[in-house]
């Protein structure tokens, strides 16, 4: 069975844009999202991502967006998927997904079973599904380094494709692939070494742990 694909999230440096695309992640987050330590100008956006080659996906996180700031963001940026991270309802996950045509993933945050009731409304509007972790004192909604249950998702299925995140790190990608079969892992505070900046090195050990997990 082939690994699953890995995702690179909060990217803002050529050089580490660079790393995780030679290492081979198929997907690169620009996280749209002001009070996130990872969060980025439309400007250096724009620039990596026309970095981005064919076959590699950019991917922009947003949380609540409005319509203002994804048709500003989308008007400068060019992003194949929108990765909504907030409190969206299935009804505007739909709204965002006819308006600007673009796949939409959904972030569901974990942290015990009841968490997984969203998932059928979400899944029927969605392109992808993403399971993130739920800490108790999160002040942020993702990028938390906090990991969940694995064993919660444990034997589920889904009519779409979905993404592992939460905590994730080179040390413990192996022993949640070992649980789960995602169709793609997702990384941000996992390799860092700082909240925010991103660390090559990291990058690539994740990448190839995920590689040699299975």
């Amino acid at each position: 069975m082939a690994p699953p694909a890995v995702k690179i999230c909060g990217l803002t440096t050529p050089d580490t844009l660079t790393a995780a695309i030679n290492a081979g992640a198929r997907f690169i987050g620009f996280v749209f999202y002001e009070p996130s330590p990872r969060n980025i100008a439309l400007d250096t956006a724009k620039e990596l991502a026309l970095q981005i080659p064919t076959g590699v996906r950019s991917v922009g996180l947003f949380v609540n967006p409005t319509d203002e700031q994804l048709g500003e963001t989308l008007g400068k940026v060019q992003i194949d998927m929108i990765q909504l991270h907030g409190d969206e309802s299935p009804e505007r996950v739909a709204e965002i997904k006819a308006r600007y045509n673009l796949e939409v993933m959904k972030a569901i945050n974990v942290r015990e079973e009841s968490d997984l009731e969203a998932i059928p409304s979400y899944e029927a509007v969605v392109d992808w599904l993403l399971f993130d972790s739920k800490p108790e004192q999160a002040t942020l909604p993702g990028g938390t380094g906090q990991n969940f249950d694995w064993s919660l998702l444990k034997g589920k299925s889904f009519s779409k494709p979905w993404m592992l995140s939460g905590g994730l790190t080179a040390k413990n990608v192996g022993e949640a692939l070992a649980q789960l079969s995602p169709d793609a892992v997702d990384v941000s505070s996992g390799v860092e070494s700082a909240p925010g900046a991103k660390d090559a090195e990291k990058i690539k050990a994740f990448i190839a742990a995920v590689k040699t997990a299975i």
